[in-house]
């Protein structure tokens, strides 16, 4: 079995350690998401999902890419911890009212009528 650092897993559960990352987290546990379609289910505004997703980025548990006018984040396919960790916090986290209403609110985020494009 492969050895971790400690710093690794010290960062991760650091940028856990916030109650908006963690939602964000849990959203992107079940499809990927856009900065304005988080910001419309957290009521944060773009700027302040963006340093959360810095954060999460930072710490190895998200990554992106970017699709057409947006940029999508999910979890990072190669999170030393993902795996397990996820598994634990949807276990734990599922029921929770606040994760469940922002899992509803996501299906009705629509990012064309949210995000800002470029005109053509």
């Amino acid at each position: 079995m492969q050895s971790l650092s400690l710093s690794l897993p010290v960062k991760a559960l650091k940028a856990l350690a916030d109650q908006n990352r963690l939602r964000i987290v849990m959203l992107l546990a079940q499809a990927p998401a856009c900065v304005c379609e988080l910001a419309f289910v957290l009521g944060l505004t773009q700027p302040a999902v963006s340093r959360h997703l810095k954060k999460l980025k930072e710490a190895g548990l998200i990554e992106s890419e970017q699709e057409s006018f947006w940029t999508n984040y999910r979890l990072s396919r190669k999170a030393l911890l993902k795996g397990s960790l996820v598994k634990i916090l949807e276990r734990n986290l599922s029921g929770d009212q606040q994760i469940k209403s922002d899992r509803q609110k996501i299906k009705r985020a629509e990012r064309t009528k949210l995000c800002c494009r470029p005109k053509k």
